[in-house]
């Protein structure tokens, strides 16, 4: 089976070529200046040249503050014209396609439960938006996909949250974390495994959503975190901490757990992740 991975510099794109590799399974993973998939011409040569059967489309604009102004454009090139162009000759030629999206599609209020998958959307950010854009190209023009969203990743590979409070810890005695938002935690390692169970286990084309288990605030994602070292963690509002983009004060997912994946808590999740980096 020929595997193409776009991304491939991303946190998300790294932890799968790792889980690949670690499986001995063949695949080609492909950056921006190997493939520009904002490029149709540029991607209808790769397609009819190399004809993957499954396309892991990690590639995506992730700087969800800069896409409200400097970013905006990048953005929607990206995630919703990259996508769109991925999609189109993903149809084309026959291959599966996985998209990665967002809990950002959805509105972020507080609802009776957690967000299923054919809840209604209301991205309230230009990032969630163009992921929505994303999601509305890949089921408008190709038949064979899997459409994963997640929400608050972290990995080896990248910058992320987890990696901010490990370096912030080490230079402040105290440390302030937004409590009033609430959602799942994701490891990428969790996401890359479950995106591979899909496609290996043939299970049916459609949306899914992974996160790690459970639910936490980012307060109690970051005390958990910083639990082993000397600081002091103190729980501020979203006013006291603002944002150019808008970020969910809910945003928990249900999880597509009838696919027989079984989900890690979030916080084993967490200590196995941080394991791994202490071995580096």
């Amino acid at each position: 089976m020929k595997i193409l991975i776009t991304g491939a510099n991303g946190q998300l794109g790294q932890e799968l070529q790792h889980l690949l590799t670690e499986r001995q399974v063949e695949y080609t993973a492909t950056g921006s200046k190997e493939l520009d998939i904002t490029d149709a011409v540029q991607v209808e040569k790769y397609f009819a040249h190399n004809k993957p059967q499954v396309v892991y489309h990690c590639a995506a604009y992730t700087a969800v503050d800069k896409a409200e102004d400097e970013g905006k454009e990048a953005n929607l090139k990206v995630n919703a014209l990259g996508t769109e162009i991925i999609a189109k000759a993903c149809e084309k030629y026959g291959a599966a396609l996985v998209y990665i999206s967002t809990d950002y599609v959805f509105d972020g209020t507080r609802k009776a439960g957690e967000y299923l998958p054919d809840d209604p959307k209301g991205p309230r950010n230009e990032y969630g938006r163009a992921k929505l854009l994303g999601e509305e190209t890949v089921q408008k023009y190709c038949s064979k996909y899997y459409l994963v969203r997640t929400a608050w990743v972290y990995g080896k590979w990248g910058h992320n949250f987890v990696y901010t409070m490990l370096n912030l810890a080490k230079t402040h005695d105290k440390l302030t974390v937004v409590s009033d938002q609430v959602g799942r935690p994701t490891w990428t390692r969790t996401l890359a495994e479950f995106v591979t169970y899909l496609v290996d286990g043939k299970k049916p084309y459609g949306v899914y959503q992974c996160s790690n288990d459970g639910q936490c605030s980012w307060y109690e994602f970051a005390k958990e975190i910083l639990r082993d070292e000397d600081v002091m963690v103190l729980p501020v509002t979203s006013e006291q901490y603002p944002t150019a983009a808008f970020r969910p004060h809910y945003s928990v997912m249900q999880l597509s757990k009838k696919t027989g994946f079984v989900f890690p808590k979030w916080q084993d999740a967490l200590h196995q992740f941080m394991d791994s980096i202490e071995d580096k």
